[in-house]
């Protein structure tokens, strides 16, 4: 290697590897993907441009990429019982931005999850495009449950009457009732999104309640739990299509799902990403195995022994558990900030997010809390007594900051030997 800028790149993400080796991954938004998801996701479908759908391509060559995303949308389809995919966006945010550009116009009224309460920038934040374009309003959490009330839900939508109301969230740790909201929706004429990129591991595997069955539209990234190549997809479920549409200027009614399929391309990016389209391919056709369902089993079984074991040693956990593989903690009791937690708890290699807490009085930049998760830590293969262990290392260096480095020592001989990625026997 001649280059010493490519040498030195190279050795950063050696550098990278080391430190994904050494430490304790808990922010609730990573994961680590398999070897076959690398392997397809640096594959030689980076090369290839293929604007356009397959078969509907603006480019020649395509005819083995169309195969590649074509079996994509078939395992996405089979994993969530949708009727329609889309598995082209780059990201969620872009997923969401294509949904809005597609049922929304500029000034239109949204009603989302409140960021400060567990949302995403994306459900109508003032600093993002959907606060800029849109018009936002917001539901909460009530403050003695920390929960969403459905009822309350129910009323600000007959208040604000809506074109579209957003569910889901980045760091609420229950379950959605989307029957519920869906009724809702129904009631004041208004198309419901789902936003489950943090939950779509376990909703594909029944843990949690399926947003494809009774939502108009669905988005996720295909990273997170559900452990692919960073990305996003949207979804709708059987009949939505039949259901839905838009007047034309021509006075016909167009099929939402073409209008979805445009304003991902050419509405809001270019050409997709077919090496990473590969990678979710494989990652479906990962979590439609016995292997992943236990996998996923006990990402939400750790999480729910975590709150437990931090509620035991005297923390204020949000809403009093948790149901899926997020954990938010608030630390007000305990006299620091959650941007303090984050920086003593990086000193010991265990790597959280500070995150704001339902009610926090503190900037977005201080915060009153941090948020954490199990999925990264189960696909390294920890459970059990491993979680009590990491447990018990954060509390010591919240309480002790300096033990962090003492910690440290420990939590990376700990985890060192590990692999990245751990695959879970089927059960006998």
């Amino acid at each position: 290697m001649n280059n010493p800028k490519v040498h030195h790149l190279f050795e950063l993400i050696t550098r990278e590897e080391e430190r994904q080796k050494r430490s304790l991954a808990l922010i609730a938004s990573e994961n680590f993907v398999s070897p076959n998801v690398r392997h397809a996701t640096g594959s030689v479908l980076t090369n290839k441009y293929a604007e356009g759908l397959p078969h509907k391509r603006y480019y020649g060559g395509c005819e083995v990429v169309d195969q590649v995303e074509e079996q994509a949308q078939e395992l996405a389809k089979a994993l969530y019982g949708a009727s329609w995919v889309n598995v082209q966006p780059h990201s969620g945010s872009q997923a969401n931005a294509a949904v809005m550009l597609a049922v929304l116009k500029p000034g239109d009224k949204l009603l989302g999850f409140d960021l400060t309460h567990g949302g995403h920038l994306t459900h109508g934040s003032p600093f993002n495009f959907s606060g800029k374009l849109y018009k936002p309003a917001f539901y909460g959490v009530e403050q003695d449950t920390e929960c969403i009330n459905w009822d309350k839900v129910a009323e600000k939508a007959r208040q604000e009457k809506p074109k579209l109301i957003i569910c889901g969230a980045s760091s609420y740790s229950r379950d959605w009732d989307y029957e519920r909201l869906r009724a809702i929706a129904d009631e004041v004429g208004a198309l419901l999104l789902a936003d489950i990129a943090h939950t779509a591991g376990l909703i594909a595997r029944g843990l949690l309640k399926n947003a494809v069955a009774h939502c108009h539209i669905v988005t996720t990234t295909t990273h997170k739990t559900l452990r692919g190549p960073r990305g996003g997809m949207i979804l709708m479920g059987k009949d939505m299509d039949n259901q839905l549409g838009i007047k034309t200027k021509r006075g016909t009614l167009k099929q939402l799902s073409k209008i979805l399929d445009n304003s991902v391309f050419p509405g809001t990016q270019g050409g997709p990403f077919m090496h990473a389209i590969a990678g979710k391919a494989v990652a479906f056709s990962e979590a439609l195995t016995e292997s992943y369902y236990n996998y996923i089993q006990s990402v939400q079984r750790n999480a729910r022994h975590m709150a437990q074991h931090f509620i035991d040693l005297g923390y204020k956990v949000v809403s009093g558990g948790t149901d899926n593989h997020l954990i938010l903690i608030d630390l007000r009791s305990k006299n620091i900030t959650g941007q303090q937690a984050e920086q003593l708890l990086s000193q010991a290699d265990i790597i959280v997010n500070k995150n704001m807490v339902p009610f926090d009085h503190k900037p977005a930049q201080v915060t009153s809390g941090i948020r954490l998760g199990t999925a990264a830590i189960t696909t390294r293969g920890l459970q059990g007594q491993d979680i009590t262990q990491i447990v018990s290392w954060i509390d010591q260096v919240l309480r002790h900051p300096q033990e962090a480095l003492q910690v440290k020592k420990q939590v990376n001989n700990y985890m060192r030997p590990l692999p990245l990625h751990i695959p879970v026997k089927p059960s006998k």
